[in-house]
């Protein structure tokens, strides 16, 4: 570094007299320093949006922020600026825990000499990097897309600015059947795609940008080549800086066409109805007893019994043989919204049948209202006639409860009429009543099997990460519970908690899962974890003083939990929701709502329990990448929480589709296989469970 280089330094303080003693001393070693002061995150973050930084210097003991939020604040914006500490006094240890939260070194007030060193050292460090980083980026680069060019390579390659291309290969003209490149360049990407796949698209393009885009993940879009046919293409996404600025980079895989024998395609159409071209029925029934002799690996089977309503009325506005075509449309709306491992068949009639995986019987439930309001809202269009219907929806989660595929079929047939009853557009959970002999006996069984797990420490503690959309997140995590039976096997919360919950166990569990818990973001690190409480906890009065206790014998501050329910039972029960989120408020615990909804205006729930954190509900995100108006809802919902500080979180990510779709709609943060599997983390417990209320410390 040379004494004749400008330094642009970011001084961190509340008194302006730090800026003129760091203008003063560097100048005095002959640097030419262009500070600026710095006196709230706030103003922070402006400077970072609008400046190239090259230092941050931070009087800790005269800022707002920590060491620690500092350090995280810029990691948005330039995570490799360095940061120098500025303290009264330093030693050894207090250094070395600067150092920890992220800051380059710490520096006592009145060193001077010192702080002239260190800021000369650091300045030193990050310009040689960042030259040998561009210099290798760019060398790499030119080298592999000098070599695509020679070797005239098959896969389509485009380079954007803001969404418009500026060049293209021959396989890119080849692929979107273009005559030159003049056809090509200077129009939106976006024009190569369906409306469909325009907001994932848009999506990766955004998070490219911004470096948020991992170079190995693929994007799935559809493009209509030919008139009248859509093709499924793999895109890839990759920055790439140029003298002129950075460029993202599209590179696509010429489709392959897998040709399948023919007497494959007519064994598989033999299979199915011609009309909905699902499963017969026989089929249908032979899959879904396969698929039920094993458990899902997360969650539990559903089965859903569809039917349109009033079929007879649109019998007589369409007439007899157009039917089958409304029937037809009708099956293709239901399977736009179906998951990979769904089943479905035509059952009998207009009846249409679908074993779901979900997480527990009220994702299927939700998934039901969500069909049952698409119908509603779709116009069917049958030659020059639109044709409005609606439909009802019968839901039963398969459990121990019933012995057969008929009682399970019937019980959602039973679900159905029960909906159909009360007026049909309608979506019905088959519940079993306590009173029900089988589910009794059902419950004796799964109470025993709970006592026994929580007296013999059988329970395990998993974790599920949360990863940042628009930065890189923060060490969350959502905490999850297994429990292990008699053989060593893990057994999901869908099987067992159903049980406990009708036979008041809740709380035992939940104070288990929270001390565990405490002991987890102790040991791990974390700086948040994601607690979900049962109706029971919530009742609970001597909860928060407990949890209080839990957190002070741990060392930790109340800010680290977050608490969480769903919205559909908060919403039910809001009065007591309310007072339960003012004592957690009250207390710096944090709180949230998860499963959140967006069919309709739900702000106001909101605003009167001031959550910290909504969890959109995972069971949108399947239908999220296709559907244009549910876009719309998540991301006006996500406008909402933001206007009023509240973070948002998409649950059950599942892919990179998904991803982009939701970084494109400014959510903050996702959750799901696609950022993590659930990893069990509590192997061993070190302290076994109470097994009893009383010794939990529950009123």
């Amino acid at each position: 570094m040379t004494k004749k280089h400008s330094i642009t330094i970011a001084v961190l303080s509340a008194n302006q007299d730090d800026t003129q003693l760091v203008n003063s001393s560097l100048r005095d070693a002959g640097h030419a320093a262009h500070c600026h002061w710095i006196k709230n995150p706030t103003l922070f973050d402006d400077i970072l949006d609008q400046r190239r930084v090259e230092l941050i210097i931070l009087n800790v003991d005269d800022y707002p922020d920590s060491v620690k939020q500092v350090v995280s604040q810029k990691d948005v914006y330039h995570p490799e600026v360095p940061v120098i500490v500025l303290r009264g006094a330093a030693d050894e240890e207090i250094i070395l825990q600067a150092m920890k939260d992220g800051a380059s070194d710490l520096v006592s007030i009145e060193q001077r000499p010192r702080l002239q060193a260190v800021v000369e050292r650091e300045l030193r460090a990050f310009r040689v990097e960042r030259a040998l980083n561009s210099t290798l980026n760019s060398a790499t680069e030119y080298r592999r897309q000098l070599q695509d060019y020679m070797q005239n390579s098959s896969t389509a390659i485009a380079y954007t600015q803001e969404g418009i291309i500026t060049e293209v290969n021959r396989a890119w003209l080849d692929l979107f059947a273009a005559r030159t490149a003049d056809d090509v360049v200077g129009m939106p990407l976006m024009d190569n795609f369906i409306i469909e796949s325009h907001a994932a698209v848009k999506g990766a393009l955004n998070a490219t940008a911004q470096g948020r885009w991992q170079k190995e993940e693929k994007l799935h879009a559809q493009s209509r080549i030919k008139s009248g046919s859509n093709i499924d293409l793999e895109l890839e996404f990759q920055l790439t800086e140029f003298d002129d600025g950075p460029y993202v980079q599209i590179r696509i895989s010429a489709p392959i066409a897998v040709a399948e024998e023919p007497t494959k395609l007519v064994h598989e159409a033999l299979k199915r109805d011609p009309t909905t071209l699902f499963f017969h029925r026989s089929q249908f029934l032979d899959r879904i007893a396969k698929r039920l002799k094993r458990k899902p690996k997360s969650g539990l089977h559903a089965l859903v019994y569809v039917k349109p309503d009033d079929f007879s009325e649109i019998k007589k506005r369409v007439g007899i043989l157009e039917t089958e075509e409304v029937l037809a449309q009708f099956a293709e709306e239901l399977r736009k919204r179906m998951h990979p491992r769904d089943i479905a068949g035509r059952f009998e009639g207009t009846v249409l049948m679908a074993l779901l995986e979900r997480g527990n019987e009220r994702d299927a439930e939700v998934w039901g209202q969500q069909l049952v309001d698409h119908i509603r809202n779709h116009a069917f269009r049958i030659g020059d006639q639109e044709i409005r219907l609606t439909c009802t929806v019968g839901v039963v989660g398969v459990s121990g409860v019933y012995s057969s595929i008929e009682e399970i079929v019937s019980a959602a047939a039973e679900a159905h009429d029960t909906g159909k009853n009360s007026g049909g557009n309608a979506v019905h959970l088959s519940e079993s009543t306590d009173v029900d002999t089988r589910l009794r006996q059902y419950d004796e069984i799964w109470v025993k099997r709970i006592n026994a797990a929580l007296a013999e420490n059988r329970f395990r503690l998993a974790q599920l990460p949360i990863a940042g959309l628009r930065s890189d997140s923060t060490r969350m995590f959502d905490m999850l519970v297994r429990m292990i039976d008699e053989q060593g096997n893990a057994v999901l919360p869908s099987e067992f908690l159903p049980a406990a919950e009708r036979n008041n166990l809740m709380t035992l569990i939940d104070r288990w899962i929270i001390s565990s818990s405490i002991s987890f973001c102790k040991e791990n690190d974390a700086e948040k974890i994601f607690i979900r409480l049962s109706r029971q906890s919530m009742q609970d009065d001597s909860l928060v003083e407990w949890v209080l206790t839990e957190l002070e014998t741990h060392g930790l501050h109340p800010s680290f939990l977050c608490m969480q329910i769903p919205e559909q039972e908060a919403a039910k029960y809001i009065k007591e929701t309310k007072v339960k989120a003012d004592e957690f408020r009250e207390a710096n615990i944090n709180f949230a709502l998860e499963h959140y909804g967006v069919d309709k205006n739900r702000f106001q729930i909101l605003d009167i329990l001031r959550p910290n954190y909504i969890k959109i509900d995972g069971e949108l995100m399947h239908a999220l990448m296709t559907d244009t108006e549910l876009q719309d809802a998540v991301r006006h919902l996500a406008s909402a929480a933001s206007q009023r500080n509240v973070e948002t979180i998409a649950e059950r990510v599942e892919n990179a589709n998904s991803m982009a779709v939701l970084f494109q709609l400014g959510v903050h943060f996702m959750q799901g296989h696609y950022v993590h599997e659930p990893e069990v983390v509590l192997q061993e417990p070190a302290n076994v469970a109470p097994t009893t209320l009383e010794a939990m410390g529950s009123k």
